[in-house]
């Protein structure tokens, strides 16, 4: 019975001393999660107050607490700020992880530093309900989009002199108009060129009335070479308390002549006042733009995965997903910081970061390993001894065994 004791404890001793062992191990592991063995009594069958003759393991358990946070610097790194884990994929079987050290495969595809890839809703408006896929990012060039709607919002100075509507409008001479400003727009081609505005403050055809603004539209190449001569593009009109109540939005052709495509320009001049104020503009819009690369991406707190561009354009991935489980615990750990779900754990409930059971994201952030080094250290030594101790007492036992065998 002694031998069958001491070789329960060396069982145990050795299932606690594997599980430290394997804690110590992945200390520095990224989102691992601590793991305790845990024993209970063995007794005779049907016996009752009696010693008991042993141990047995009866489980492992595992520690689910958040690991501390810490700041990488690396905008593909996130970590999930309560609950859920990462869904990867791997040659068609999926996991789980909260491990957030990503990278970028050579095709864009966003992927844990052991190439399995990070699951999620596709596209620019990525949601749940759809199907589960790869997110991939745009790492080569974005192409140029041509303007078409403009927006120019003017503060008009009142004070400015009006000018005889017999005057002949001509952008060379400065008296035949009151103010001037341009506005970048880009061609098919991604080419930034401009178009220069004058505004010129005519007498009011009635005498005390609100004098009306002609804006005249230069087009300009990149090169600063005009494009046909100067059009009339609209004439603003204002109420007796300076708000516009005509004259937007105005439309413009321009042939370009360098091998872009043509462009019909709309002019919202939208919020555009008149009163006794210096001339300013008080705000540009422009819906095209310039060709551009792929500068790098961020990740948001709920899971949506931004790429940016040297033009300034940012474009949506989709979203990373999360899994939540009924009894987390009953993951199958399948490597450091890789589970599989089980019966006991229940299947995925899947939604977006912030929804549901999901925690958030901390992009630029990963989370550490919860496991205590120092308390480990102290399990282990715990471990080795009582190892030891059963070891001696089943020595013990076999010279004991050996000595009866030789009477």
């Amino acid at each position: 019975m002694t031998l069958q004791t001491a070789l329960s404890g060396l069982l145990g001793a050795q299932t606690g001393l594997n599980t430290v062992s394997n804690d110590l191990a992945n200390a520095s592991t990224t989102g691992f999660k601590s793991q305790t063995a845990l024993f209970e009594s063995v007794f005779p069958q049907n016996a009752v107050n009696v010693p008991g003759t042993g141990t047995a393991t009866e489980g492992i358990s595992s520690d689910l607490t958040q690991g501390n946070l810490t700041a990488t610097g690396n905008s593909l790194d996130a970590a999930i700020q309560g609950g859920g884990y990462f869904i990867v994929s791997h040659n068609g079987t999926q996991q789980y992880t909260r491990d957030g050290a990503f990278q970028l495969s050579t095709t864009g595809q966003l992927q844990t530093l052991n190439g399995a890839a990070v699951m999620g809703y596709a596209g620019a408006n990525g949601a749940p309900g759809g199907t589960l896929g790869p997110i991939t990012i745009n790492t080569g060039a974005v192409a140029a989009k041509p303007s078409a709607n403009l927006g120019v919002t003017l503060n008009l100075n009142s004070g400015d002199a009006q000018i005889p509507s017999t005057v002949t409008f001509n952008a060379a001479d400065p008296t035949t108009y009151s103010e001037s400003t341009s506005v970048v727009t880009y061609d098919s081609l991604g080419n930034a060129n401009r178009v220069q505005l004058y505004l010129a403050q005519y007498q009011p055809a009635v005498a005390g009335g609100t004098p009306s603004w002609t804006v005249y539209a230069q087009p300009e190449l990149a090169n600063g070479t005009a494009v046909g001569a100067p059009q009339t593009l609209t004439t603003l009109n204002f109420t007796t308390s300076g708000t516009l109540s005509s004259g937007s939005p105005a439309t413009l052709p321009v042939t370009w002549g360098n091998g872009a495509a043509n462009s019909n320009i709309n002019f919202n001049f939208g919020g555009t006042t008149l009163s006794a104020q210096n001339f300013a503009v008080a705000g540009l819009s422009n819906d095209g733009y310039a060709p551009g690369s792929y500068t790098g991406l961020s990740i948001a707190t709920d899971g949506s995965v931004q790429a940016t561009y040297s033009n300034g354009q940012t474009v949506s991935a989709g979203k990373i997903a999360l899994a939540n489980f009924i009894n987390p615990e009953g993951l199958v750990p399948v490597t450091g910081n890789l589970y599989s779900a089980s019966n006991t754990s229940g299947a995925a409930l899947v939604n977006t970061p912030g929804n549901g059971l999901a925690g958030t994201l901390a992009g630029g952030e990963l989370e550490a390993s919860n496991a205590s080094t120092s308390a480990l250290l102290v399990s282990l030594i715990q471990y080795q001894q009582a190892y030891q101790a059963n070891t001696s007492v089943i020595q013990t036992e076999q010279q004991d065994s050996q000595r009866l065998l030789q009477i």
